[in-house]
């Protein structure tokens, strides 16, 4: 699967009101740059909020989100679990 960075549309009216599915409709799709991305640079978001469960900070997401929890093994290794998508409601 290629991840695809999303550019804002122009803000709706302020008296207008999206349901989610439209408001995703109107979001433009760009072709992906990582120029100047250096995941280096973010070294402080790996750590998690425990740092002794070994979790980094992608873990912790998903293991907050989950709609059924994951497995987790030693050093937070994930296995299974469910995740309900916002964009596809599934």
């Amino acid at each position: 699967m290629r991840l695809t960075p999303l550019i804002a549309p122009a803000p709706a009216q302020a008296d207008e009101v999206l349901q989610l599915a439209a408001a995703l409709d109107q979001v433009r799709v760009a072709d992906e740059s990582r120029a100047g991305y250096t995941r280096d640079k973010f070294k402080h978001w790996n750590s998690g909020l425990d740092l002794g469960d070994g979790c980094n900070t992608r873990a912790e997401v998903l293991l907050a989100e989950a709609v059924e929890a994951p497995t987790v093994a030693a050093g937070c290794k994930l296995s299974g679990g469910e995740w309900t998508s916002y964009c596809t409601s599934a």
